[in-house]
């Protein structure tokens, strides 16, 4: 990824030898006509990364238009979507050239709005893979244990609930040292402690008898792990509050006084998190896509042992979307502009760009996007656990 290429120290040094930029200290240069070369101090840095993310969304959100009403594969339009990846290599290319050449006047501050909306909307799709992935968890080590009688599971599941509660309990205390004053800092003291009974109170309902009547298999194993993530995004939150005497962390809980431009922990994590839910996401997907395969083929499949064998016993590729989609190419195309901003906010820390791009404001905006996305985190896993009380007359798997 070009992304987090843009924030290396050497680049704008090196950038700097290169005939196009406006400052260059290449004879070649003076060869150039007016007017064609650039500021390269914009090429890199924080300004870099909105400016090639903005392409990628640009052509997502191109795509994303011509795939709509796409019901198979017979579509014409289909091989736009399976083929041509060097035209749109080149399309996404031209897109983020074009896009160095966008007045910086005006654009970070308005590319930010956009980026924080569009970040809040992955965030709560990643909500929606981390929930289900703690209840796939959960049932699997629960079944495993139930069929299987062995201490073993048992024990790995008293394990893991114990160490993801250790490490929430000990994020919450790390952040009311680091982040509230005695006489200071009551918002960050509310948005901690509010988030930790929530945390207690979804906990208690998990094991509720009721809860458990409906729900047998859920437990404490998804609300540790609800729980740990809440609590990342509590971090996060006042990670990015503007009032620096609130956030060590926005200047250095290490001791460095000087707001530098950093990748901070907060922002690691979150990629990490991002990476796992794109390959939990695609994982899930493959395991419903066999699903939607036409019973008869997977018949078809068993009786021949699971291949197609020609004369040459090459097997045999089928198209699993002729009769429809697997899922809507479209919407496919709008996650992944949600999921480029949602990296691109975390490549820049969530932070709004000043007027120098070697320094950083926290803004309040950042702060109240993840401190909402752990209420819609906690509203949700309450949501499933409540669900099948409520709703009895369906079925939840």
């Amino acid at each position: 990824s070009l992304e987090p290429s843009c924030l290396l120290p050497g680049l704008q040094d090196f950038l700097q030898k290169v005939p196009f930029c406006t400052n260059s200290t290449s004879t070649a240069g003076h060869l150039l006509p007016a007017g064609g070369t650039i500021d390269c101090t914009s090429a890199v840095g924080y300004l870099a990364v909105y400016r090639i993310c903005f392409a990628l969304c640009c052509f997502f959100a191109l795509w994303a238009v011509m795939m709509v009403g796409v019901r198979s594969s017979k579509d014409p339009r289909s091989a736009l979507q399976n083929g041509f990846w060097g035209i749109k290599f080149m399309i996404v290319t031209g897109i983020a050239i074009g896009a160095f050449f966008i007045p910086e006047t005006g654009f970070g501050p308005a590319w930010m709005w956009v980026g924080l909306i569009g970040g809040f909307a992955f965030i709560l799709v990643q909500l929606v893979y981390i929930v289900d992935f703690a209840h796939s968890w959960a049932e699997a080590w629960v079944s495993n244990y139930e069929e299987e009688e062995s201490r073993g599971w048992f024990a790995a599941l008293c394990c893991v609930t114990g160490l993801q509660y250790a490490l929430s309990l000990t994020g919450i205390a790390l952040l009311y040292v680091y982040f509230t004053e005695a006489d200071n800092c009551s918002l960050n003291k509310f948005f901690i402690t509010f988030n930790m009974i929530l945390c207690l109170a979804v906990s208690i309902m998990s094991i509720w008898p009721s809860i458990q009547e409906h729900a047998p298999k859920s437990g404490l194993l998804q609300s540790s792990m609800v729980t740990l993530y809440t609590v990342y995004l509590t971090w996060s939150a006042v990670a990015n509050n503007p009032d620096a005497e609130c956030n060590p962390g926005f200047l250095g809980i290490i001791g460095d006084k000087q707001n530098k431009v950093h990748f901070d922990k907060t922002s690691i994590i979150g990629l990490v998190i991002w990476m796992l839910c794109i390959l939990y996401s695609t994982l899930r997907s493959a395991n419903n896509v066999s699903r939607l395969a036409d019973p008869e083929k997977q018949a078809t499949l068993s009786d021949d042992g699971g291949s197609h064998s020609g004369g040459g016993g090459s097997n045999e590729v089928r198209d699993n979307e002729e009769e429809a989609v697997a899922y809507s190419w479209s919407l496919f195309h709008v996650v992944f502009i949600t999921a480029t901003l949602y990296v691109m906010m975390t490549l820049t820390n969530w932070y709004q760009p000043n007027s120098s791009l070697e320094t950083l404001n926290a803004n309040a905006a950042s702060m109240w996007v993840k401190i909402i996305s752990s209420w819609f985190c906690l509203g949700l896993y309450a949501w499933t656990l409540v669900a099948p009380m409520v709703l009895s007359d369906r079925e939840f798997n």
